[in-house]
């Protein structure tokens, strides 16, 4: 599993990679993240769009149609947002959730 934190703007901020951690979800952890802090919303919202066929999503900047982005909220204030990778897209949604229970009250 690899872990990504980033600022609202999307700027990496702490990353955390398990041994083993695939070296491909590196990026696609962040890319989770990122996409979540920007448009202000879980990641899941872009895969269940696409499922359903909205296909122009696919055509934004750092839009990723997969589980596993949550935003950070603080004082109902979007801080930032966590990215996971590495497992399933219910695995990685439900690591990223767990983060984010940290923060998000």
């Amino acid at each position: 599993m690899n872990i990504a934190v980033v600022d609202f703007g999307g700027h990496l901020v702490s990353f955390a990679r398990m041994d083993g951690g695939q070296l491909a979800s590196i990026a696609i952890s962040e890319h989770k993240a990122r996409a979540s802090a920007k448009f202000r919303r879980p990641a899941r919202f872009s895969e269940d769009a696409v499922q359903r066929g909205t296909a122009y999503l696919a055509t934004l900047d750092d839009v990723v149609a997969s589980r596993g982005g949550i935003p950070l909220i603080e004082d109902g204030k979007i801080i930032g947002a966590v990215g996971c990778s590495g497992g399933t897209g219910s695995q990685d949604e439900a690591t990223c959730m767990a983060a984010a229970a940290l923060v998000n009250k």
